[in-house]
């Protein structure tokens, strides 16, 4: 299981840990991910994604899921929540 957000594509990232002697060793910043379920208003059921923190807020600030899906861009969305994506498209064009 990669250590990637499912939504907005957040992955590691690397830096320095920075002594009190200014001395430098690399470190990875890990992104702060949450198995969560989130329930999709026009498909009526919940899917389980493992997203980042910021996310879950910015799902939230949408609206919910299928608010987000309508404004995500393709690049970003993994497999699942692309395929996740084109179903609630595809049921809100049918309704």
């Amino acid at each position: 299981m990669s250590r990637r957000c499912e939504l907005t594509g957040k992955g590691p990232m690397s830096g320095n840990n920075v002594s009190h002697a200014n001395n430098k060793t690399r470190r990875r910043f890990l992104p702060n991910l949450n198995e969560v379920s989130l329930m999709s208003e026009s498909l009526g059921r919940t899917f389980k994604l493992r997203i980042s923190a910021a996310a879950l807020r910015t799902v939230d600030h949408r609206g919910g899921l299928d608010g987000f899906m309508a404004k995500a861009k393709d690049a970003e969305l993994s497999a699942d929540a692309l395929k996740i994506k084109k179903e609630i498209a595809k049921a809100q064009a049918t309704a």
